[in-house]
This record gives C-alpha cells, sequence and structure tokens, in this order.
C-alpha cells in the first residue's frame, strides 16, 4: 500500500506518495500535477519539469516531431484535440 509525507515550506506543498513498486510520485497539492522518480530528488526534478509544461512552458510537438516517433502527422483521429493540444 502506497503512504504519504508532505513538505510544508511556507504556502508551497508538495506530496511525497512511496508506491508499492518503490518509486516515489511528487504531487503538487496546489494544481494537481505530479511525476515520479527513483528517489526524492529525481521526482522533483520531474515535476518541476510537468509544471513548466502545465504552466504553457516547452516548445510545441511538430509534424516533424511526430515523424520522426514514427507517427502521421494526418492521422489526427475523429476526436477533438484537448484545448492544451490546438
Amino acid at each position: 500500500m502506497a503512504t504519504s509525507t508532505r513538505d510544508e515550506a511556507d504556502e508551497e506543498v508538495v506530496e511525497f506518495i512511496h508506491e508499492d513498486d518503490g518509486s516515489i510520485t511528487a504531487r503538487d497539492k496546489e494544481t494537481g500535477v505530479a511525476s515520479y522518480g527513483d528517489t526524492k530528488a529525481e521526482a522533483l526534478r520531474m515535476l518541476a519539469e510537468a509544471l513548466t509544461l502545465h504552466e504553457g512552458g516547452g516548445d510545441p510537438v511538430s509534424d516533424e516531431d511526430l515523424e520522426e516517433m514514427g507517427l502521421d502527422p494526418e492521422d489526427r483521429g475523429d476526436e477533438d484535440l484537448p484545448d492544451f493540444m490546438q
């Protein structure tokens, strides 16, 4: 069973969840964004990256990026894209 601990510094709160498989999930309580790693430090680094992307940072994925991943840029499916992907 996973357990959690909190690191409460000022008003910022990150919850650490120790998963059954040994990994650690770091979750930002304000946004609900979470990421994981093998250590708390790695989980925090991954959470920082996830928060940057959540806040609109990073580069959009281009058709060339999709092709490099072996995906067809024209195959967008029948579903509408979520707002963050438009």
